[in-house]
């Protein structure tokens, strides 16, 4: 008997025309950091010590913490927003 196994890929395609910016920053010093909570259990307690962390010894000048309102659904528009205007850096995370 031969089983088979389905392989998905998670890569997004883009569209004909669209442009992608990466930025890479030198360093952390002096820059703002946002978190995106998916509301599993446990990533507000991650958030907590890695803003300590990286303000702490990294020299990050501040960190803003967001919170979705469930791990299926996006965060608001108005949240995206927010974080792409303040932010140097926003890291999405999962907890359990």
């Amino acid at each position: 008997m031969t089983a088979s196994i389905m392989l998905y890929n998670p890569t997004a395609v883009r569209a004909a025309g669209t442009e992608t910016m990466q930025k890479t920053l030198a360093g952390l010093q002096g820059k703002v950091v946002g978190f995106i909570d998916n509301a599993k259990p446990n990533f507000d307690h991650l958030v907590d010590d890695l803003a300590e962390l990286l303000t702490s010894r990294y020299g990050v000048a501040r960190v803003i913490k967001r919170k979705k309102r469930a791990a299926s659904v996006p965060a608001d528009e108005a949240v995206y927003k927010e974080l792409a205007e303040q932010c140097d850096l926003v890291i999405t995370g999962s907890g359990d």
